[in-house]
């Protein structure tokens, strides 16, 4: 696929794993393209307490077009990079949303 972004993602059984990048305390709540294969989001939440990964969750969720229940953090809560369980979703849907949000 010769549009396919530089990301880390790996597809498992009931959906797929995603790289992320954040950057707390932005101006708003948005993805913005990549960071050294992750995808980089931009929340207005602090990290104190858990609110940028809460914005996080909800800003995937928005994206993707998927309930927040549906997505997961499973390594790197504290830190900026991330990995995120989405699950109902597989690698050309990933991408094609990509695709119609321009970041590809």
């Amino acid at each position: 696929m010769p549009d396919t972004p530089p990301l880390d993602l790996h597809e498992d059984r009931d959906g797929i794993v995603v790289k992320l990048r954040i950057q707390p305390k932005a101006s708003r709540d948005e993805a913005t393209g990549f960071y050294d294969r992750a995808l980089k989001i931009r929340v207005m939440a602090a990290p104190a307490d858990g609110n940028a990964n809460h914005a996080c969750v909800t800003l995937l969720a928005r994206l993707f077009e998927v309930p927040k229940s549906a997505v997961r953090i499973l390594r790197g809560e504290r830190s900026r990079q991330k990995w995120v369980h989405i699950r109902g979703l597989n690698r050309n849907q990933i991408f094609e949303r990509l695709k119609q949000l321009k970041l590809v």
